[in-house]
């Protein structure tokens, strides 16, 4: 294994991954992880929390000391701009990598964008690895998050027992923005669950029915899931505190949109639950959970389901 590792982005997510990373690799010949945040304070509190551990030592670094040092980088950043102006931009990663480190990124990243970045890497002899993950919040604290990678099979190889310290589930989708690609799938399905679970729950409860009452009955059919779960559970309590954000997951559904375009594949039922989380949005809600979207249909129906 690598003896020296870097992760760049340390919000909701990437904090998680980055502690789970340091604890679950073997600190073998002195094994380090080198942190970066724009949040300086994010970066101290994962070190100082993280001071008496097993396994490899975390320490605050710089994005320049990061490509100078470490040999795989993993990126958990909050859109595509960044995570190109972070690897290509002034004082970005590739003006210090060495050739044959690996870039991967955990991040959402536009596929367009991530194949330009791996096409801009490989011409320095670096390696670039998109590795979207999903799970949420709670699946990064817990290390159960899913790995979807693209890039070249051997750098997945090499790069995969690091991905397993974070994950339950790493999986090889293909070449570069394979991994994206099936982001962008999950980000459907998952954005569609939480519009129908929003619009049916209430209409259930504008007819009468009793929200939790009508969860029990459903939840261990074919219309039970994960998505049901965190609904039903953001919906009763009405904290709606983000894992993820209506404001993360329409920035997701626009990369769909924009993939949908690119290649020329209709998304129509994408296309309007697109258009619901921007009205979310509107709404005031885009820094609630993705459940929040049910307070659209409250506020037509004057209603509250809870």
């Amino acid at each position: 294994m690598s003896k020296m590792l870097g992760f760049i982005g340390l919000g909701v997510m990437g904090q998680a991954m980055a502690r789970n990373l340091a604890l679950k690799i073997p600190n073998e010949g002195g094994t380090e992880l080198l942190v970066f945040d724009v949040d300086t304070k994010k970066a101290q509190t994962l070190v100082e929390s993280s001071r008496n551990a097993a396994g490899a030592a975390i320490k605050t670094s710089s994005i320049e000391e990061i490509g100078r040092q470490a040999d795989i980088v993993f990126l958990s950043l909050p859109s595509s701009a960044v995570v190109r102006e972070v690897v290509l931009g002034d004082g970005g990663l590739a003006g210090f990598l060495k050739a044959g480190s690996i870039v991967a990124d955990t991040s959402t990243t536009e596929v367009a964008v991530v194949k330009g970045i791996a096409q801009d890497l490989e011409t320095r002899n670096i390696d670039f690895i998109d590795t979207p993950v999903s799970g949420g919040e709670k699946g990064a604290i817990d290390g159960t998050l899913s790995f979807m990678a693209g890039g070249k099979k051997d750098v997945f190889d090499k790069l995969k027992p690091y991905c397993d310290a974070m994950a339950a589930s790493v999986v090889y989708m293909g070449s570069v923005g394979a991994g994206q690609t099936a982001k962008a799938v999950n980000q459907m399905i998952v954005g569609a669950t939480f519009a129908v679970i929003a619009e049916s729950f209430s209409m259930g409860v504008k007819n009468g029915l009793d929200a939790k009452v009508l969860y029990d009955a459903i939840k261990g059919g074919w219309a039970g899931s994960k998505v049901l779960d965190v609904a039903a559970n953001d919906m009763f309590s009405r904290e709606f505190k983000p894992g993820g954000s209506i404001d993360i997951h329409w920035k997701d559904l626009g990369y769909v949109m924009g993939l949908s375009r690119d290649t020329d594949s209709p998304v129509p039922v994408t296309a309007l639950v697109y258009e619901l989380f921007k009205a979310a949005r509107a709404h005031g809600d885009g820094k609630k959970s993705q459940p929040s979207l049910v307070r659209l249909w409250e506020d037509l129906l004057k209603i509250e389901v809870k």
